[in-house]
């Protein structure tokens, strides 16, 4: 079932439900620049055998509103938009899956709104705390000595972006979901083709999102609001993981006092077939164990 939920004056963001209507909620929150459709499809339909899963757009994405060059707003308030979304379907607790920006995201959830998330499963971001990273040694380092972004993602950020046409953009775009993979798994360019294939035609432009990247990203921060989280929380320890790469996963469980870390083989910052099934049952695993 598709519908649009209105978030903020002028603003309707895109979602979809799928699964049984009375089965418990589970909201799957993107990452920046990302439509809901980068949930491949077999990895929602797996969990929809036991939730009422909810996919959506944010807003400059997808068929949600684009208003970002008329109305600009901070990323916070995509966090903010994660609580009316659930207002407008009428749920009042839900387990949430957030990838990359969507890890922060429920971050921001969990410290500002914790009565609303029964668990949560955060995957390929960093910890919104200025704790420092305790090893199981005792050592400590400092958050900003933490490893950073790969290079070659930082050089592929940095490059403008041209149209040069629907095919050099789904080029462009492949090439970034192979550094973006991490490099352990086999790279399969025609199934990431094919994913920004059917994002483009739910979209209706291959024109690529930028609004994410230029939002104001202050106020993050929930250092002692994330200590204090008592909501069940797993964190997704991915190895290949070029953007938030490890130890960067621990830490965030150290600063959410989360209840399970879980290693998915090879999996980078994306979500190739290869871990879509191992990634499923560890969600399941988690709502099923946390109610």
């Amino acid at each position: 079932m598709q519908q649009y939920v209105e978030t903020a004056p002028g603003v309707r963001l895109w979602t979809e439900q799928r699964g049984p209507a009375d089965a418990p909620p589970l909201l799957l929150v993107m990452g920046a620049q990302a439509s809901g459709i980068g949930w491949p499809e077999p990895f929602v339909d797996a969990l929809a055998e036991h939730h009422r899963v909810i996919r959506y757009d944010h807003r400059d994405t997808g068929r949600s509103t684009w208003s970002f060059d008329t109305d600009p707003y901070p990323i916070s308030a995509l966090a903010e938009d994660v609580v009316a979304l659930l207002d407008g379907l009428g749920i009042a607790r839900a387990h949430l899956a957030g990838l990359s920006l969507g890890g922060m995201l429920g971050q921001l959830v969990l410290a500002d709104h914790p009565e609303r998330v029964a668990s949560a499963t955060l995957m390929g971001t960093n910890a919104l705390s200025t704790r420092p990273y305790t090893a199981p040694d005792g050592t400590e380092t400092p958050v900003e000595e933490l490893p950073g972004i790969a290079p070659e993602i930082l050089e592929f950020w940095a490059r403008p972006v041209e149209d040069h046409g629907e095919e050099a953009e789904l080029d462009r775009r492949v090439a970034h979901w192979r550094l973006l993979a991490g490099g352990r798994l086999p790279f399969d360019p025609e199934w990431y083709r094919d994913l920004e294939r059917q994002i483009i035609a739910h979209t209706g432009t291959y024109t690529p999102p930028s609004a994410h990247s230029r939002a104001d990203p202050d106020g993050l921060l929930r250092t002692e609001e994330l200590a204090a989280n008592r909501v069940p929380v797993q964190v997704v320890v991915a190895p290949a993981e070029p953007v938030f790469p490890p130890p960067h996963p621990h830490h965030l469980a150290r600063c959410l006092n989360a209840v399970r870390v879980t290693e998915i083989p090879g999996m980078g910052h994306a979500l190739p077939p290869a871990v879509q099934g191992p990634l499923a049952a560890a969600i399941l695993a988690h709502t099923g164990a946390t109610g």
